[in-house]
């Protein structure tokens, strides 16, 4: 690697490392993942400098690779498309429902009193439901974490993930019901 090359990287990774980490952490919730796509937005851009225009900043442009690569990233690993039968490790849909469609009694949820409303101002119920998102396989994560947290729109999360809308509105459903079940097993069950 010449002299300037190696310089423009020093220079790249000592002012932008920082903040493009968090934004990949941010993004994919997963530290070692994040470590290595910031390192591999740093060689693409050390390999396209000779191409680099200077129509934006720097700090645009790595933003702008490592999007790509978080994108390349969910459309690599991006299983296949799901079912609402066939979901590993769940239960079938017709568990919870009956024959006309409506919620088997052991099955309907809970209805949360006043004292519910305010839940996300206790951090014990935060901690509670950060750990049963983070049970949550990483394409359910990142759809309600993306619709309810980060309220990205729908269509733009279908694009990000590379999945279809029908696909995803199943994804969100059954992440749903988990999310449900799992702080109704583990909050509500203790908090009676």
């Amino acid at each position: 690697m010449d002299k300037e090359k190696q310089e423009h990287l020093e220079s790249w990774m000592r002012d932008y490392s920082d903040t493009l980490y968090s934004w990949a952490s941010y993004k994919l919730h997963d530290q070692d993942l994040a470590k290595d796509l910031v390192q591999d937005t740093f060689i693409s851009a050390l390999q396209a400098w000779d191409r680099f225009e200077g129509r934006s900043s720097i700090k645009t442009w790595l933003t702008s690779i490592l999007n790509n690569k978080i994108r390349d990233h969910f459309r690599k690993n991006k299983n296949r498309m799901f079912s609402l039968e066939d979901m590993a490790g769940e239960r079938p849909i017709d568990d919870f429902f009956d024959e006309n469609g409506g919620w088997k009694p052991e099955h309907r949820p809970k209805l949360w009193g006043e004292e519910e409303v305010a839940l996300l101002d206790q951090t014990a119920f935060r901690e509670a439901l950060y750990a049963c998102l983070n049970g949550l396989s990483d394409r359910f994560k990142n759809v309600m974490v993306g619709k309810f947290l980060e309220k990205k729109e729908s269509t733009d999360l279908c694009q990000e993930l590379g999945i279809s809308a029908t696909n995803f509105w199943q994804i969100l459903h059954r992440a749903k019901m988990q999310l449900r079940t799992c702080l109704e097993s583990t909050w509500f069950k203790h908090a009676e």
